[in-house]
């Protein structure tokens, strides 16, 4: 009698597929120069400042593990995606360090953000030795110039969604200058989609998956990445400090133009609401406007829509089925968990 293996968790998923990566992640941050390997084991969590080992928490390692089952959606092992997995994992990592100082964030994953604990010129140092590193862990796998394109294509759309970003705290709450919620999925799906759906597509790449397989995941992973943007900014107003790690309302206390915001802003209750952002002590009532106004609801409401685009691109795609079974279950969990 066969015996039918239940699916794995989204948990168990990620673990599987980080501990495929690990020592390959390792291996690679030990070939950089010894105090720029330990800025870099500091912001993944494996060491204090000074080299200490710890056992700090870490990202869930969402972006290596699409990495690993997209070679598994393209009919490789899990294996084969490992190249793009450590590429994705480093350029990520590059990503937060200079995140944190553009924006000012002292703190990363509740201890002192890199540029806090070493500097700010040794954080710009630490992300730039990621990020070249990432292009040589591709170049140097199998079909890596065709990897390389695709994280090149990535990287600029990364850019360019976080150009955008910073650009659009410099421009008014209202008026024609204003910024608009089609600007704001544009670049939502730079800074955020870009880098997730590159990375499935990577691990399909390194599989050996046709351009239909890789394409069709790079867009999916953009989708997802809109969706996750849109949930990541109802947490950012009202999620729970004990699981977000961040402050009630403390999106609205910076004034940032977030998609809730956008919508509210467009609203007959925008005047007012323009009044109130950026206020400190009147966050709590902008929130109450904002959710008044439907943003709440209409952030939620296009987080799903991508979702669903993201689902029907998956399916259509000619992908190993189990391996894209998990897929969906992983992409879905990154919005899912708050909808």
């Amino acid at each position: 009698m066969t015996t039918v293996q239940a699916p794995l968790s989204v948990p168990e998923i990620l673990g599987r597929c980080r501990e495929l990566t690990r020592p390959a992640l390792r291996e690679a941050v030990g070939r950089l120069h010894p105090w720029v390997a330990e800025m870099a084991a500091y912001s993944f969590g494996w060491c204090e400042v000074g080299g200490a080992p710890a056992a700090a928490p870490g990202g869930k390692g969402v972006r290596q593990a699409l990495a690993v089952l997209g070679a598994e959606a393209a009919g490789a092992e899990g294996r084969a995606g490992v190249p793009a997995a450590v590429a994705v994992e480093l350029v990520h990592a590059f990503s937060l360090l200079h995140d944190d100082i553009m924006d000012g964030d002292t703190t990363r994953r509740r201890r002192p953000a890199v540029w806090q604990a070493y500097g700010t010129g040794p954080a710009v140092l630490a992300g730039d030795a990621l990020f070249a590193l990432a292009v040589e862990t591709l170049a140097t796998a199998p079909r890596g110039p065709a990897a390389v394109r695709l994280l090149s294509t990535a990287l600029a759309d990364l850019v360019r969604g976080q150009a955008d970003d910073l650009l659009f705290a410099a421009r008014p709450f209202r008026g024609p200058q204003r910024v608009t919620v089609d600007e704001y999925r544009a670049m939502a799906e730079g800074k955020t989609g870009a880098l997730l759906g590159c990375a499935a597509a990577l691990g399909a790449a390194l599989g050996g998956a046709d351009e239909a397989a890789v394409s069709a995941l790079d867009r999916a992973g953009r989708q997802l990445g809109v969706a996750f943007q849109m949930v990541d900014d109802v947490l950012g107003i009202w999620g729970d400090p004990a699981v977000t790690g961040k402050p009630v309302c403390g999106d609205l206390r910076e004034g940032r133009k977030t998609f809730p915001v956008l919508v509210a802003l467009g609203s007959p209750a925008g005047r007012r609401l323009s009044a109130l952002l950026g206020s400190p002590d009147r966050a709590e009532e902008a929130a109450r406007l904002i959710e008044d106004a439907g943003g709440r609801t209409a952030a939620l409401s296009e987080a799903r829509a991508h979702t669903t685009a993201a689902r029907t691109l998956l399916a259509r795609a000619p992908l190993a089925t189990g391996a894209a079974d998990d897929l969906c279950r992983l992409l879905e969990s990154l919005v899912e968990r708050e909808l």
